[in-house]
């Protein structure tokens, strides 16, 4: 299957899960978060708000500010193109729908922080496979936000984690050579790719 058709095979698929599925399916990412040494050791964290399926971490987002974590969400960059910002996300925050009807916070200078200085990324994906990689809507929003991962010998910068309801899985995802690698994907049921142990 090409990458369009099964991008729109795998939206369909998030889109048709009820509300109650998809509030379960959030409960049962924030416990296979929670306790992740990823998430415990971080103190700056994107996040993003659902859309069109997606599956939703505002759970996580609000433990984060229990825990004093500081949670992000990523807003359109104004000048350059499929690039994006992150916003520090407070309960107060108000947001508005960019270009894409996604909801993201107003662009506010003293709240913004770089990409390469977050601990931790949730990203959101449409498909991915058993081996970590990501399919995600088209755009390359967040490979060319993350591309200094690749470009940059020594400027680590933070972890990725992709985030997906268990049936956005495939058994195999081409990958292309602008494809950012992830550190980890995380479903409301399991982690890839599977580790031993």
């Amino acid at each position: 299957m090409d990458r369009t058709s099964l991008r729109k095979q795998m939206r369909q698929r998030r889109q048709s899960l009820s509300d109650a599925a998809q509030r379960k399916a959030a409960t049962g990412l924030l416990h296979q978060l929670r306790a992740r040494p990823e998430f415990i050791r971080a103190r700056h964290i994107a996040f993003y708000l659902p859309n069109d399926g997606e599956i939703d971490p505002q759970p996580l987002i609000r433990m984060c500010w229990r825990l004093g974590k500081t949670p992000y969400l990523p807003v359109l960059h104004p000048v350059l193109h499929n690039r994006l910002w992150f916003i520090a996300y407070r309960r107060n925050t108000l947001l508005r729908r960019n270009s894409y009807g996604i909801k993201e916070p107003k662009l506010i200078p003293n709240r913004l922080r770089p990409a390469w200085a977050l601990d931790l990324v949730m990203l959101p994906l449409v498909a991915f496979d058993p081996e970590g990689n990501r399919m995600g809507m088209g755009g390359g929003y967040y490979d060319r936000t993350f591309a200094f991962k690749q470009q940059r010998k020594g400027l680590a910068g933070p972890t990725l984690i992709g985030l997906a309801h268990e049936l956005q899985k495939v058994e195999r995802l081409p990958v292309e050579s602008w494809d950012i690698p992830l550190n980890l994907i995380v479903t409301d049921q399991s982690s890839y790719p599977k580790t031993d142990g």
